[in-house]
């Protein structure tokens, strides 16, 4: 059973009022809308940022101002490719040779030898290689800035390769000559 409640001068409504409380006020039309609108604006705005975001960390948005192919005046196709420096092969009487026969031929080291003399190298060591079954002629350097005067040991043995190798660095030369069995003398 209902409670009865003295009269007060809430459960008098005036005439000229048209609603019964004041938290039933009617809802204006297309306010719900209003919400789902503003959702929708934040919603492609989180996305563009993240889509923003991670093209940065992929590196394919350039802040530095290269124009490409679309912009007014380009002619570029593509990047420009960087050009690889070409080593010069140089004969440096400074730099020691030593020279190691990998065959079982005797005094094959001693016409290398002869032959990197007369082209204007200083010879170190005269030795036998640890192998004896070597097919191609290698000279070998320990530092990359040894690298031209490798190609130019190497062209005094036609058909040689150059290769950059620790494996002599300790003997005190610079190059390494190993004489194959394709070094006719």
């Amino acid at each position: 059973m209902a409670e009865k409640f003295p009269r007060d001068r809430f459960d008098d409504i005036p005439g000229d009022l048209q609603r019964v409380g004041a938290h039933r006020a009617p809802r204006p039309r297309g306010r719900g809308w209003i919400v789902v609108g503003w959702a929708a604006l934040a919603a492609a705005v989180l996305i563009a940022a993240g889509i923003f975001g991670l093209s940065l960390v992929n590196g394919s948005v350039n802040f530095h101002g290269a124009a490409g192919p679309s912009a007014p005046g380009s002619t570029a196709i593509g990047p420009t490719p960087t050009p690889t420096p070409t080593i010069v092969p140089t004969v440096d009487p400074s730099l020691t040779v030593n020279v190691l026969n990998g065959t079982t031929t005797e005094g094959l080291a001693a016409s290398a030898s002869a032959k990197l003399k007369a082209a204007g190298w200083k010879v170190g060591a005269l030795a036998n290689a640890d192998q004896t079954n070597i097919a191609k002629t290698t000279v070998y350097y320990s530092d990359p800035a040894k690298q031209a005067a490798a190609l130019g040991a190497a062209q005094s043995f036609p058909g040689a390769t150059v290769e950059e190798s620790q494996a002599f660095a300790n003997t005190g030369a610079d190059l390494t000559v190993v004489v194959g069995s394709d070094f006719s003398g």
